[in-house]
């Protein structure tokens, strides 16, 4: 069996690693191969685009990559055409997997979907593509199963792939030692995102709230996770900006597990910092005139997941203008101290997780995932 899978961005090239072997314990033999990242890679998969090659974020930013980007997109077609796999999964990332999905669906490759792109927020019509390409939905949140039966769309939800792995078992200690932080301070975590131009956007403001922090009487120390699909030098050199106690890591969820609070880039990350229990404030800035152009696609008044998933805003969320290192310092203020708004959000974030992890299987997402593909493949 061989089977193209599609990521691109870190939180897909974790969950298509998740997926490749899943499939491979339940199909021994079978070969992967599309694009995604250095864990799909480790998982197995022959990666012909690295992900890293197309992941730009942005209506405008898109233009100016446009070229790239297409030549790997037919890299990946011709392929598919040539080897003709038994089935293709695409993971999030619908800019480019949707067009995908419509290209395989051509060849008469079986297309299924793991982990939805939010369509549900912004550009809903792209369901319709959706329906017509997409043999079956494999969902990780609880509302989209909702949205997808609405547009009678093929649907199954299997709960969330982080929900279900163990707690990073990782010492506060040992990891202090590992990666170079002090461990008797409090650890502020920074997540930009995983993509070159988010960075970009994001890190700056989040460096300006680490210098109005430098000389608070907690002397914190903060501690930021390199994305897989990030370059950790070219990373290194965005932080050559005279703040100090910026220390790079490589294992976000721990990162996560052992820090006061953090500042997050919406995004998978927010899942994350809500099953590591962190206190956070979420953040996004992007490029002035994408933001004029999307917003008016967007249905939805809010952006983060937890506040999505709780159906409230129980964490701040610092989008666009009011992103600014002093207002990062204002809610960094408000929750890393014991008291009421600290509780408060520690309480919520309890009963998102429990939100995420569903309750009607003890399986890992991804092996029920692989399960369903494998039954609509023999099925077929």
């Amino acid at each position: 069996m061989q089977i193209l899978l599609s990521a691109g961005e870190a939180s897909g090239d974790t969950y298509g690693a998740q997926l490749a072997e899943a499939l491979r314990q339940l199909s021994p033999g079978a070969k992967f191969f599309g694009m995604g990242g250095e864990q799909m890679h480790g998982a197995g998969c022959e990666l012909l685009v690295q992900a890293h090659e197309v992941a730009v974020v942005g209506l405008v930013e898109v233009l100016t990559h446009l070229p790239h980007i297409r030549r790997q997109f037919r890299r990946l077609v011709t392929e598919a055409e040539r080897r003709r796999p038994n089935a293709a999964v695409l993971i999030d990332f619908p800019d480019f997997n949707l067009r995908l999905a419509r290209e395989f669906h051509r060849l008469g490759i079986p297309v299924f979907y793991f982990v939805s792109p939010q369509i549900w927020a912004w550009r809903t019509g792209r369901v319709k593509l959706i329906a017509k390409y997409v043999r079956k939905m494999i969902v990780i949140f609880p509302f989209e199963q909702e949205f997808y039966r609405r547009h009678d769309v093929d649907v199954m939800y299997v709960g969330h792939p982080l929900a279900h792995l163990p707690p990073p078992r990782i010492s506060r200690e040992d990891f202090a030692v590992q990666n170079h932080v002090d461990s008797s301070r409090p650890w502020i975590a920074l997540l930009p995102g995983s993509r070159k131009k988010e960075v970009l956007l994001n890190l700056p403001e989040m460096l300006g709230a680490a210098r109005l922090l430098a000389s608070h009487p907690e002397g914190f120390e903060f501690v930021l996770p390199v994305a897989s699909t990030l370059d950790e030098d070219w990373l290194r050199r965005q932080l050559a900006s005279g703040v100090e106690r910026v220390h790079l890591t490589h294992d976000a969820r721990a990162t996560l597990k052992h820090s006061r609070a953090a500042v997050v880039a919406s995004g998978t990350a927010t899942v994350e910092a809500a099953l590591a229990g962190t206190p956070f404030a979420v953040v996004y800035r992007l490029a002035p005139l994408t933001w004029l152009l999307g917003r008016r696609l967007v249905s939805l008044d809010t952006f983060a997941m937890p506040n999505l998933i709780a159906g409230s805003r129980i964490v701040q969320e610092l989008i666009q203008n009011d992103f600014t290192a002093r207002n990062v310092v204002r809610e960094l203020e408000s929750i890393i101290p014991d008291g009421p708004p600290r509780r408060q959000i520690l309480a919520d974030l309890t009963a998102v997780r429990e939100k995420l992890r569903d309750g009607d299987s003890t399986q890992a997402p991804a092996v029920r995932a692989a399960q369903e593909i494998l039954e609509q493949l023999a099925n077929k």
